[in-house]
């Protein structure tokens, strides 16, 4: 039988375990944090030595230069063509996906001209160069190069460079054929602390980026919280989350592997269903211990759900989405009966997957959105990773002679205010 938290809405004591079954962001391991910040700190000063020394020893590893480290584009190429046909359709169609909802995304310059004859406006200008993180070894990510890469390629980063692990030399091809398609432009077999202090920083071999994304361990989470500043990030990523508020009308089995979908991540991930039917809550359960049987990974699962799952009973859809929206989810299903009409409740949802047909892992993979989202509550201020992430927006201001003098008034008597005695007079010259 599957273990699973059981809480109801109803019960003495819902606040206080509701608060517990959240209160499990993980801490900052103060281990870690110094040991990465040796790291950062040796690839900062000693460049391609360091990221060689490091890599050799924690990836087992025996080069003899980072020049080494680089998958040239022909060997992402064959490792392209060495993909079968249908998985390197199923990839074509799925980038080709991502790509027309990312082209979607672009922010727009505007203009517009004031009343005194002063011209405002923004102005769009790509990144030059982001660094895409992406675990290696024997896992193969090939969703996440195309989810990070396109999107940038699409904003009009001149230079995408990926970095990815590969432990005693074991790379995943998917993950190169992935990068092929994507457009990458350099490929390294780095990982950990050093690929993303090398990013940062940059070395002899591998140039400094402007933006670092992706995830990563909490080596590389450690690392990216250190080097911020000197570059940008994209989130801190945590482990993955799922809530599916249901009405108890979709198939028990679609909710019971929705539910699996994100607990096979690992034993952290969280799956939360929501829902003011009781009996259907059990009629779930009932279908986690008859399907679990399909699942390779169901040790995983079962612990991810002993340790951060629940069932939980409401008094209505409406509780439900207010229950929701203080998880703040990485993942929202609404499996319920005209799924838009509660959308206007949805405050806070890293992604909202609508109606009975829509399940996560079609997100994960070819619907088109983004799969990097925030997680951690940290859905109430952040957004998907998407062309915005790779494109800036500067200020336009051109003033008239008329448009200076006016505001030359208004700007001198605030820097006169603040003791800004040269504001005051830059400003006032031109009146």
């Amino acid at each position: 039988m599957v273990e699973i938290t059981r809480l109801d809405t109803r019960e003495a004591g819902f606040d206080a375990a509701f608060a517990s079954l959240l209160d499990r962001a993980p801490e900052q391991n103060a281990d870690v944090t110094q040991a990465v910040e040796r790291i950062v700190a040796d690839v900062r000063a000693r460049g391609d030595a360091a990221l060689l020394e490091l890599t050799n020893r924690f990836d087992r590893r025996a080069a003899t230069s980072v020049a080494e480290l680089e998958v040239s584009i022909e060997q992402r190429r064959a490792a392209w063509d060495a993909q079968p046909a249908a998985l390197r359709a199923a990839l074509e169609q799925a980038a080709a996906r991502i790509r027309v909802y990312a082209e979607h995304q672009k922010l727009a310059p505007f203009s517009f001209t004031d009343a005194h004859g002063n011209e405002l406006g923004q102005m769009i200008t790509p990144l030059d160069r982001a660094g895409l993180y992406v675990p290696g070894g024997r896992a193969a990510y090939p969703s996440s190069v195309l989810m990070n890469a396109i999107p940038a390629k699409v904003a009009g980063v001149r230079d995408v460079i990926m970095v990815v692990p590969a432990p005693g030399g074991e790379l995943n091809p998917v993950v190169l054929a992935a990068a092929h398609l994507a457009g990458v432009d350099r490929v390294f077999t780095v990982g950990g602390a050093q690929a993303v202090a090398a990013l940062a920083y940059g070395t002899q071999t591998i140039p400094a980026v402007d933006k670092i994304v992706g995830p990563g361990s909490a080596y590389v989470a450690a690392a990216k919280r250190i080097v911020f500043g000197q570059v940008g990030i994209d989130s801190i990523a945590g482990p993955s989350e799922i809530v599916v508020i249901c009405d108890g009308k979709t198939d028990p089995g679609w909710i019971a592997m929705d539910l699996f979908s994100q607990a096979e991540h690992g034993e952290d991930s969280q799956s939360i269903l929501l829902s003011p039917d009781r009996a259907f809550l059990e009629r779930v359960a009932a279908a986690m211990d008859a399907r679990m049987a399909e699942l390779p990974r169901a040790a995983t699962v079962r612990a991810s759900l002993k340790n951060r799952g629940a069932l939980i009973a409401t008094r209505d859809l409406d509780e439900a989405v207010a229950l929701s929206n203080r998880i703040a989810p990485e993942h929202l299903e609404l499996s319920i009966e005209s799924p838009r009409d509660w959308l206007p409740k949805i405050r806070h949802a890293g992604a909202v997957f609508l109606g009975r047909h829509t399940p996560e892992a079609l997100g994960d993979y070819c619907a088109g959105p983004n799969h990097v989202l925030p997680t951690s509550r940290a859905a109430r201020f952040s957004n998907p990773l998407g062309v915005y992430e790779f494109q800036k927006r500067s200020s336009l201001i051109e003033c008239s002679p008329q448009g200076a003098s006016r505001l030359a008034e208004i700007a001198g008597a605030i820097a006169d205010a603040e003791g800004l005695q040269a504001h005051a007079a830059s400003a006032r010259d031109r009146a």
